[in-house]
């Protein structure tokens, strides 16, 4: 049996006006998706469990079957995991980004425009941070270079408890309502504070501001924690696996796990990530091992910029460049295999941040195609009758693995 997961991040939404009082993913065309709803196994999952931020770390985990409340130490140190920066028992691994913050006239107060810095390139933001290493490094503080706008700052001895907040929670208000507080908060607001003036008049900005680009102007210190402990899929489920990712977090989450990460040339985690590189790496990954995990980004990003027209741009491409390829390939490959489609949280694009409501999922598998007449792939998955309800996220990956669909 051969196992493949497909996450469209943040693909999830609330029915909008803007939308004739539908979501980007129904208004979205998506024939592959809507194939796999009407012959699989329809739910709904509660990846968030209570009391946890909504955030793709805790999404994710709990998907992959850890549950969050034993497992979770922090987004940062998957990062750490994925980027091969190790942690020591006393080290605090914080997610540094690259954001763009408009000041007022008396440069007294500002506001977070953009979490991401226009998803500045990582060519870019390897020269920026470089800057920021250069400048900012202390014998307790050290930043390591990410992807994009994601990038690492790990603080030796330092505090884990600080209340700090994402960027993308924050877009269009004021920062100084939410700077980071608690023990140790001076460290950090420190360094953002200084990060700033190094970042103003820094050559990249300077091409950036002149191309019409939004310019990286400071750093921005959040989803901090200490190195977790996972059991590896080996352990957990006697299976070997694979993951496919653009980001860190996932890739992360992968090197937790146990799994091969594939490294896929061209993956962005944008609309111009390189969807067929992903999909055919994952498939050729089932030759050798069970399970592939295959976590497309678009879809939260666009959620996150604002825009329907990106979300449902991402959706659809996930469905066409993804989940078609993906599903021709598994038929043609072999002949025992499970689909799992779902995202990993809903990102509505009206409030451009993550919510904590259940998300639908869909299971296929080859072995045993059911009639749900009429049904698609969408959010309505979650009031359709004799759908599969399940509380606990950390439970679907035992479902998905273990439980007979016949």
């Amino acid at each position: 049996m051969k196992y493949i997961v497909i996450i469209g991040d943040g693909m999830a939404d609330r029915p909008d006006e803007d939308l004739d009082g539908l979501t980007p993913l129904k208004k979205a065309r998506t024939p592959n998706m809507d194939r796999l709803a009407r012959e699989g196994v329809v739910g709904s999952v509660q990846t968030i469990p209570e009391g946890f931020h909504p955030g793709s770390d805790v999404a994710n985990l709990s998907i992959l079957g850890y549950a969050p409340a034993q497992y979770y130490s922090g987004r940062a140190p998957l990062e750490a995991a994925s980027m091969g920066v190790e942690l020591g028992v006393n080290d605090v691994a914080y997610r540094c980004n690259l954001v763009t913050l408009k000041f007022d006239a008396a440069k007294k107060n500002a506001v977070m425009d953009d979490y991401s810095s226009g998803h500045i390139s990582t060519e870019e933001a390897r020269e920026i941070i470089d800057t920021i290493a250069a400048d900012l490094h202390a014998d307790d503080i050290s930043f390591y270079p990410g992807v994009s706008y994601r990038h690492l700052m790990v603080w030796s001895n330092g505090f884990a408890d600080i209340e700090c907040t994402p960027p993308h929670d924050i877009i269009g208000k004021e920062i100084r309502d939410y700077l980071p507080a608690g023990k140790g908060e001076e460290v950090l607001r420190d360094l953002m504070t200084r990060s700033t003036p190094l970042l103003e008049t820094h050559p990249v900005n300077r091409k950036r501001v002149n191309a019409g680009k939004k310019p990286a102007n400071s750093i921005w210190l959040w989803g901090q924690g200490r190195k977790p402990r996972l059991q590896t899929y080996k352990e957990k489920y006697g299976i070997s696996g694979a993951l496919v990712s653009a980001v860190d977090l996932t890739k992360g989450l992968g090197v937790c796990a146990g799994f091969e990460v594939l490294d896929v040339p061209g993956a962005t985690g944008w609309l111009d990530t390189n969807y067929a590189g992903k999909a055919e790496y994952a498939l050729r990954s089932l030759d050798t091992v069970d399970f592939v995990y295959l976590h497309i980004e678009a879809p939260d990003e666009a959620g996150h910029a604002g825009s329907y027209k990106d979300k449902i741009q991402a959706i659809e491409d996930l469905d066409a460049l993804i989940v078609g390829p993906v599903m021709k390939g598994l038929e043609e490959r072999f002949s025992e295999y499970r689909v799992l489609l779902l995202p990993d949280h809903a990102t509505p694009v009206k409030i451009r941040t993550h919510t904590e409501e259940p998300v639908p999922f869909v299971i296929f598998d080859s072995r045993v195609k059911n009639n749900n007449a009429g049904a698609a792939y969408d959010e309505s998955i979650s009031e359709r009758d004799g759908r599969v309800i399940i509380a606990e996220g950390h439970r679907l990956m035992d479902y998905f693995i273990k439980e007979s669909l016949a």
